[in-house]
């Protein structure tokens, strides 16, 4: 029996009896689409009733939008289900999560490089008022991984980096300002990333920690957010083997993600860790899920093994009839089925959501004017200014000078569609400091003269920005440059020449790619206020104050050189 009268769902008597009364109203197949979370592709209505709706799905994902039409989609479904949705959002980094015109805040990584726990207070109440105001209910996060790996191209920025114990820190004060702002968390991604050097999107993860190691890390977090009230855990697509075996002794030598582990989320986080709520998947289209087993038997397995809800389908009419046929065939239980509705249910009494007017669910217009409000853009700038640190400058070029360096080469790595706006913004700014800029075209390249001469007359400083952020189904996340036998003048061949600059607004661990440049900041986002917050910095106006949340040296003493 789930008692609901205990953390982290506290019902009370009346709260209690809906869940009975709504559960024993339901058929078999309001059950099964109870079970899903499909991702969101359009706000038409045609196609959230006969799409989305028809299926009785429990909740909805939608990719971020202009917040009035996130607004109204997300009114349309509250008003016309059934039973009210779980709306979630990847609430990781600020309103901008599901709203085009939230608020940037900055990454996790750039509040852990505060110093300042309390940030991560600022960041969810930011990052779910933000969302509650267009109708989100589930914030995707915190991300309570732990970077241990520097080559693991998709932990990263995304986390509070490398120290357990400020992971949890942070990760507390996230769920407080969720807790005002009525927003469910979901601490992801359960046992742990962060370990290994791959993606789930592409292949199954592996947290490698013995029993013990685990226990003193991943599982002094989970513990300790279970404790603070996390309502949801998303289970990763993580293999945890000394986990898995010592729970199962005959577990086979082979990968198995938690999502399909009943040692994991059974043993590990229901049994060890005493979780009582309701468990849902990581995206079920990743690779991860998908290569483990057939896509029949992993649909309802993955509700049999432990979770309560399913994230994402290949195919959502697919992947319904996959779950109904597999209660039928007995590959997921009547026990199991009633558990998931029961915590589902329960979970959404908890926010009371039934008890509002279906028209009430999602707060009208007035409550937009929380985007990006003055407060917001205040507390994102003051963490922008407390997050960006100086990571080494041997060459002791900084303060830099018009006077001094007037003529810039100025260069963005990376491929993203952000580029433009952070290479235009730095840009701008270089110039009303009254630098002359060049951009580095990489379409010039064939026409370009690579003799040192000229260079040295064309330049007299060299700045890169790396804009090489986190993204799904890319194996790494290094430098790659434009070059011809060593020759290009993206490549840095000339720092014995003229003094060069590396800005880094994503990935902290590019000087594992520039070991040859001797002056080196970290950002962590590339919001507009940390960029602005870089310029300050940069040009002596304002004081470095950003703390390593990671060894940018990535373990190697010559990278301080």
């Amino acid at each position: 029996m789930i008692n609901l009268t205990k953390a982290p769902f506290f019902l009370v008597k009346e709260d209690i009896e809906w869940v009975e009364n709504t559960k024993k109203a339901m058929t078999l197949e309001e059950k099964i689409g109870q079970l899903f979370v499909p991702i969101g592709y359009s706000g038409d209505a045609d196609y959230l009733e006969h799409v989305m709706l028809s299926h009785h799905i429990g909740g909805i994902m939608y990719r971020c939008g202009e917040a009035k039409e996130m607004q109204r989609t997300h009114r349309y479904l509250q008003e016309h289900s059934k039973i009210p949705l779980l709306v979630g959002a990847n609430l990781e980094d600020g309103g901008c999560g599901i709203a085009t015109d939230g608020t940037q805040y900055g990454k996790q990584m750039q509040i852990a490089a505060t110093g300042d726990t309390e940030d991560a207070y600022r960041l969810g109440k930011v990052s779910c008022s933000e969302g509650a105001a267009v109708g989100c209910n589930w914030a995707f996060a915190p991300v309570v991984d732990i970077d241990r790996n520097w080559r693991n191209p998709i932990t990263n920025v995304r986390t509070y980096g490398d120290d357990p114990d400020r992971v949890l820190a942070c990760g507390v004060n996230y769920i407080k300002a969720a807790k005002e702002e009525n927003v469910l968390v979901a601490i992801k991604h359960f046992p742990g990333d962060g370990c290994d050097e791959v993606d789930q999107h592409i292949l199954t993860s592996v947290n490698s920690l013995s029993c013990e190691e685990w226990d003193a890390t991943y599982g002094k977090i989970y513990s300790g957010l279970i404790q603070a009230g996390a309502q949801t855990v998303m289970v990763g697509h993580i293999a945890q083997p000394a986990y898995q075996k010592a729970y199962n002794p005959d577990f086979p030598d082979k990968l198995v993600p938690a999502t399909l582990s009943p040692e994991l989320l059974k043993g590990l986080l229901r049994k060890k860790l005493g979780f009582n709520g309701l468990i849902v998947t990581d995206s079920t289209c990743m690779v991860g899920f998908s290569c483990a087993m057939e896509r029949e038997k992993a649909v309802p397995y993955a509700i049999e093994a432990g979770c309560d809800m399913f994230l994402f389908n290949k195919d959502l009419d697919e992947d319904y009839r996959y779950m109904l046929n597999g209660y039928r065939q007995g590959i997921l239980s009547e026990q199991r089925l009633d558990e998931a509705i029961t915590r589902i249910l329960a979970t959404k009494a908890a926010l009371g959501l039934y008890k509002k007017a279906k028209s009430e669910i999602v707060p009208t217009e007035e409550a937009l004017r929380v985007m990006r409000s003055d407060e917001h853009v205040t507390w994102a700038k003051e963490s922008a200014n407390a997050a960006v640190t100086l990571v080494k400058d041997t060459q002791k070029i900084l303060p830099l000078s018009p006077r001094k360096t007037k003529k810039v080469l100025l260069e963005i790595m990376g491929d993203f569609p952000s580029n433009e706006r952070v290479l235009e913004s730095f840009r701008s700014k270089l110039v009303k400091e009254g630098f002359d800029v060049t951009i580095y075209e990489p379409e010039n390249f064939e026409t370009a003269k690579f003799d040192v001469g000229t260079f040295k007359k064309s330049y007299d400083l060299v700045i890169y920005i790396g804009n090489v952020e986190n993204a799904s189904n890319k194996v790494t996340n290094r430098l790659s440059w434009y070059t011809f036998w060593g020759n290009g003048n993206n490549v840095p061949w000339f720092v014995a020449e003229r003094p060069v600059m590396f800005i880094s607004l994503a990935n902290p661990y590019h000087l594992i790619d520039v070991p040859m440049i001797k002056t080196y900041i970290n950002g962590y986002s590339n919001s507009e206020y940390v960029i602005e917050s870089v310029v300050e910095k940069i040009m002596g106006r304002s004081a470095f104050t950003g703390k390593n949340p990671v060894d940018p040296f990535c373990g190697k003493e010559y990278l301080k050189w």
